[in-house]
């Protein structure tokens, strides 16, 4: 396997670190934080690059809400000088890993994304009889740090590069401690809970290295369960085959393979049925001829745009900040047999203003 070394130069490059500021400002440019970086952004990208090349560069410490749409989840966002160099690190090392990622991952990758994945658990719907619906327990929280480095580290021989790396995985090390309960597989030692673990939903890099994380199990399914029909989008995956014994033994399979990553399948919820009962996946539910929205997404939506209306009325947010919400919604949902339902939301709710 091809190793890369020298990478560390091309990182806190000037002009990498510079397009890494453009790719983080991309629409938030009005954020104050934001503001300030570009109000001295020379300065505020030497002092950036001074201290990367020193090895003094620390992260910040992260900003966390909650949120409870479609479920409960940790949100942690990081100071916006530390997410410029979460984008100066993945513009350099993210090429060199998704050259050997398969083609059916499809979680933050360009080309890709949520819609592109229901296209191709829908092909497979049409393809196979029988589909497996897997997803894993709380996926990020349970990420152990010794293994993603050791997998980044089998592909980066950068020691610079790798101690960055290590930077900004003790910076969220803490994020999810205080409220993740760690899992024990067999053979764990009293020590294998303080193992620094977890992921901070937010971060460009955590999306990143979710798939480097699971890249193995995607590898196993395709090459040695020989799997024809797989579809992955970060911890939600199918497999799909022509008949119930086939995916019922690679459960199995699954799970037992997924302890060696410290990762556990809800199994209650990994169950075989046919395709043409529909999946349910990504917020739709997935037919061999047809898409349906999922009643919590129209229903999200209906919450959202209700603030937003609110929010309108008041003159707190403009016209088109609406229209742009309303129209992101519209464009995802026509994916589906979604016209009854967009036109009973969006016509029976005045839009006014006050005076």
């Amino acid at each position: 396997m091809k190793t890369y070394k020298h990478l560390f130069e091309q990182i806190t490059s000037f002009d990498n670190l510079y397009r890494a500021y453009r790719a983080a400002a991309r629409g938030k440019r009005a954020k104050n934080e934001v503001a300030a970086f570009e109000f001295n952004l020379e300065a505020n990208l030497c002092e950036l690059q001074a201290q990367l090349q020193a090895g003094a560069y620390r992260p910040g410490p992260y900003r966390n809400f909650k949120i409870r749409d479609p479920k409960p989840r940790l949100i942690s966002a990081a100071p916006f000088r530390d997410r410029v160099v979460h984008h100066a690190l993945c513009q350099v090392i993210e090429p060199l890993f998704e050259a050997r990622f398969i083609h059916d991952s499809y979680a933050c990758r360009k080309g890709k994304g949520t819609h592109a994945a229901i296209q191709r658990a829908q092909e497979y719907a049409r393809r196979f009889p029988y589909v497996l619906q897997c997803d894993l327990q709380e996926f990020f929280p349970a990420i152990d740090h010794q293994i993603l480095y050791e997998r980044i580290a089998r592909l980066v021989r950068d020691a610079p590069t790798l101690a960055l790396v290590r930077a900004i995985l003790d910076g969220g090390a803490e994020v999810h401690r205080a409220t993740h309960q760690p899992f024990f597989f067999p053979g764990d030692d009293l020590f294998a809970a303080l193992r620094p673990r977890g992921l901070p939903i937010g971060n460009l890099t955590s999306q990143f290295w979710a798939n480097v994380y699971l890249d193995p199990l995607d590898q196993f399914v395709k090459r040695e369960l020989k799997c024809a029909g797989y579809v992955r989008y970060v911890d939600d995956f199918l497999l799909f085959a022509p008949d119930k014994p086939s995916l019922q033994r690679w459960r199995a399979q699954i799970i037992a393979f997924c302890a060696g990553l410290r990762a556990r399948l809800h199994e209650e919820r990994a169950a075989v049925f046919p395709t043409r009962a529909g999946i349910p996946f990504l917020g739709w539910r997935v037919y061999p001829t047809h898409l349906r929205l999922k009643r919590r997404n129209g229903l999200a939506f209906q919450r959202r745009f209700a603030v937003l209306r609110k929010r309108f009325a008041a003159r707190q947010v403009s016209l088109e900040r609406l229209d742009l919400a309303v129209r992101g919604w519209v464009a995802h949902s026509a994916h589906g047999a979604t016209r009854g339902l967009r036109r009973a939301l969006l016509s029976q709710f005045p839009i006014t203003r006050s005076p």
